[in-house]
């Protein structure tokens, strides 16, 4: 079986739909192709079932032409499911020219199953995309499963030691926690954890190395979205600067603290606190 997931947005909407889209692959024995924008490929490539991607910038005015070629591109291969994340008259002529028996969507004429906007943390409200198919989704349980030589080249350029290790985050942003915040983190935990390691991870770095990195670590301390979810996908426990509750799921080891806009409030006492110190 393949499966056709249609996905415009930016490289955090792609990380919310993973779960769900990693589900349907695997409970139904499914090769996947995902049309986006070519910037966010590195996000379906972390799935095993990963076939193809397609590129395609739906927020880029796509011409006439455009829809043209991917009609091509989706009506060739044998397609049994589409999960269409996009709206649009376009989009839905589009499938409607296609063969794929199963489309899925939130709305749109093209769409064989009609979906409501679903409940929980953003990746769990995509439950109802799966209930057509007769599937449930657990997007709390899901995991990334990274190769092994990615997890040992990041292990050889950890600091030395025995002791945890604490990979902190920063988003980059004017609004994040100030820089002499997270530097003066490691010498105040220091002198009640001689022996922990720390690793600061570079909002720059490419996707897949964050989440071998996050992967590798024993705790993240992260103002950055993307990898916050990528610390719940890997299973890691998190402290998340700046994030709302109810963007992540209820776990003991995932803690929220401070509010988005006001991390400059935000004292070293608090995030030890939250740390377990």
């Amino acid at each position: 079986m393949r499966v056709l997931a249609l996905s415009p947005g930016p490289l955090r909407d792609q990380l919310k739909r993973l779960p769900a889209i990693a589900t349907i692959c695997s409970s139904l024995d499914a090769t996947l192709q995902v049309a986006c924008d070519p910037s966010v490929k590195a996000v379906w490539t972390m799935l095993p079932a990963m076939e193809k991607l397609i590129p395609f910038n739906f927020e880029d005015n796509p011409t006439l032409a455009d829809w043209a070629n991917l009609l091509g591109c989706v009506r060739e291969p044998d397609f049994q499911i589409c999960l269409n994340f996009a709206e649009g008259q376009q989009v839905n002529l589009m499938l409607s020219m296609s063969h794929i028996p199963t489309r899925v969507a939130r709305s749109g004429f093209a769409c064989t199953d009609k979906v409501d906007v679903g409940s929980g943390w953003p990746p769990q409200s995509l439950a109802s995309w799966l209930q057509p198919l007769g599937l449930e989704l657990d997007a709390e349980g899901f995991r990334l499963m990274l190769p092994t030589s990615e997890l040992d080249q990041v292990r050889t350029e950890q600091p030395s030691g025995d002791g945890p290790l604490l990979l902190m985050a920063p988003n980059g942003e004017a609004w994040d926690w100030p820089e002499h915040s997270w530097s003066g983190l490691p010498e105040a935990i220091h002198t009640r954890l001689p022996d922990l390691r720390t690793v600061n991870l570079s909002p720059q770095l490419p996707l897949r190395r964050k989440a071998a990195a996050v992967a590798c670590a024993d705790v993240v301390l992260s103002s950055c979205p993307v990898t916050q979810l990528l610390a719940v996908y890997c299973g890691v426990p998190l402290v998340a600067l700046g994030a709302a509750q109810e963007t992540l799921p209820e776990r003991s080891d995932l803690r929220c603290l401070g509010e988005a806009r006001s991390l400059s409030m935000l004292q070293q006492a608090e995030v030890l606190s939250a740390l377990g110190f």
